[in-house]
């Protein structure tokens, strides 16, 4: 389990999140509800964990809609803060170029 993950769970259940302005584009452009991106996060299924990044540790996860559909979110916090969660970006994968749980990239 991510601690990064962990930490963004708990600050979107205390109501500190943040979309940025490229996650608000992003969500848009494939349609994804902003409720549901934060709202999947719940359930959420690590892809990868990056603690190191040099803008702050983040997360690439997968979610799943409430319609069943799969998307891909990147979740941080900025880097020498411990709040707010951000949605750096969002989207829907490509099926023709992921596996089917949509974790890992087709060879």
């Amino acid at each position: 389990m991510s601690s990064t993950l962990d930490q963004i769970r708990e600050l979107i259940r205390q109501g500190s999140v943040r979309i940025s302005e490229h996650g608000y584009d992003e969500l848009a452009a494939d349609g994804i509800l902003v409720r549901e991106a934060v709202e999947g996060v719940t359930s959420a299924i690590l892809v990868e964990d990056y603690p190191n990044y040099p803008k702050g540790a983040c997360v690439w996860v997968r979610e799943m809609l409430n319609d069943g559909r799969h998307i891909h979110v990147v979740w941080g916090i900025p880097k020498g803060k411990t709040e707010p969660a951000v949605l750096i970006t969002a989207y829907r994968p490509d099926p023709d170029l992921w596996e089917n749980d949509f974790l890992r990239r087709k060879q």
